[in-house]
């Protein structure tokens, strides 16, 4: 009898072992705490014994749903999630059973790019200090992405969904929580919000390697790009180990903020840009809105041309299904590339999601844009585009506006007068002018801006060859 057990004991060990390796297990986006996206087909998935039966029951209808595991010992099912609300419950089984609890139905948005939508408390942003008495507010869920880069796209990462509070909001992003606060108070429906940001990386990092690959002109401007030792620069890092593993977790929409690490690439980033968006939406299999910060003024120096930068965030605007919001006015000093107010800047992006994703009646949320220019007499007639309530100067004096003459060699400050919505430009020492330039240099802040009090995006009207763009 002792040497049939003796026998028959590794067997079982091993039958055993297949057992427990085989049991019911999801990714870390899928957990308690969680915010799904409302009124939506949204995916569960995770993995199981090859050939088991998956079972999932939801609370907010009863009903059960199953499928079998592939395999690839990896299962998926869509279930129908109802209008907002909660808390609710998700039963799924296997040979085991997890449950899901206290899962809320809500918005559920992505914030991306480099260090100014990753600052936080902890990084010493100061306006989030005020919000730390009221901050506590189940309604809004934070996940926050461990900094993780990657050869290969990911299946899963390591986060935890939790109620912002105080102490959870030190050290996530804080244009996230302010756009995310200001969702909230608007729709009176649970936030989720998903932080997946990395200080210093590249658009590269954050687009898929093949999408690079297939572009040559892409493919030579990544090549630019010098490796760090913090963070990613190669094509597709970022996106592999921070973007891959969630996207299977359906996503209302995208607020993006970066660019400083592009200005030396400033010709390709348009390209860039609007390729890695298209490729985000392909890979979630949704034409998701993409809400982005332009850069604010910086000393760049010899480092890159952040003026040009600006101009090809500008033209990626045009990009259907984005927009762009301006900051220009938000810069304390120009030596800092971390603008310190981060409130406005995540509730301009909240207007523009709650005007254009959400269709609220939002007055005055875009800034005002160069429209058109024609020449009478010697003067400059300017006119713009989302300041159909008029267009204002911001102090006793117009500032940030350079005018030359067809030769484009020697710019001056011209004198400003607004005639309605029109800003008219001249100078007595300047007979021909033909081309303008407001707010367009590494530095220069300019001081028009809507009667709502968003500024006047920089732009320039000449395409005149730039080595290094004047700090004024």
């Amino acid at each position: 009898m002792k040497k049939f057990l003796q026998r028959l004991l590794p067997g079982l060990l091993v039958l055993l072992s297949i057992h427990s390796f085989s049991q019911l297990r999801l990714p870390s986006i899928l957990q308690s705490g969680m915010v799904l996206q409302q009124k939506d087909s949204v995916l569960l998935w995770g993995w199981a014994g090859p050939s088991e039966k998956v079972t999932v029951t939801t609370s907010w209808n009863k009903q059960q749903y199953s499928t079998n595991a592939s395999d690839l010992a990896k299962w998926k099912l869509k279930v129908q999630t109802p209008a907002a609300g909660g808390p609710y419950s998700i039963s799924i089984s296997s040979r085991n059973t997890i449950v899901l609890e206290d899962v809320l139905i809500g918005e559920v948005w992505v914030c991306s790019g480099q260090s100014n939508m990753e600052w936080s408390f902890l990084n010493g942003v100061k306006d989030i200090a005020t919000e730390f008495p009221q901050a506590k507010n189940s309604s809004i869920r934070l996940f926050h992405v461990n900094k993780t880069g990657a050869d290969y796209p990911q299946e899963d990462l390591k986060a935890n969904w939790v109620p912002c509070d105080s102490n959870q909001l030190k050290s996530f992003s804080a244009v996230g929580y302010f756009f995310g606060k200001k969702l909230q108070e608007e729709l009176k429906v649970p936030i989720g919000l998903i932080n997946v940001s990395w200080g210093g990386t590249p658009a590269e990092a954050w687009t898929p390697e093949d999408v690079i690959a297939a572009d040559p002109i892409l493919k030579t401007a990544a090549a630019k790009q010098n490796k760090v030792a913090w963070w990613p620069t190669a094509p597709g890092k970022a996106f592999n180990g921070m973007i891959a593993p969630i996207l299977q977790h359906t996503i209302a929409g995208v607020i993006w903020y970066q660019g400083e690490s592009n200005t030396g690439t400033y010709s390709t980033y348009q390209q860039l840009f609007t390729k890695m968006i298209d490729s985000w939406r392909s890979a979630w299999n949704k034409q998701l809105p993409f809400y982005f910060v332009q850069i604010a003024p910086f000393k760049y120096g010899t480092t890159g041309i952040g003026a040009l930068l600006r101009e090809a965030q500008q033209a990626s605007a045009g990009h259907p299904g984005t927009g762009m919001v301006v900051i220009t006015d938000l810069v304390d000093t120009v030596t800092d590339i971390h603008p310190s107010r981060k409130k406005p800047v995540g509730y301009r992006l909240a207007n523009y999601a709650l005007a254009e994703t959400y269709k609220l009646p939002i007055e005055g949320y875009k800034s005002p844009e160069y429209s058109s220019s024609t020449i009478d007499k010697g003067k400059i007639l300017v006119k713009f585009r989302n300041a159909e309530k008029g267009i204002r100067i911001n102090g006793t004096k117009a500032s940030g506006w350079l005018i030359s003459d067809l030769e484009g060699i020697n710019w001056i400050s011209p004198q400003v007068k607004i005639e309605k919505n029109t800003v008219v430009l001249w100078h007595p020492d300047l007979k021909n002018p033909m081309y303008i330039r407001y707010g367009f240099g590494n530095t220069s802040i300019g001081n028009m801006e809507s009667v709502q009090g968003l500024p006047l995006a920089p732009f320039r009207t000449d395409h005149l060859p730039i080595e290094q763009v004047p700090e004024k």
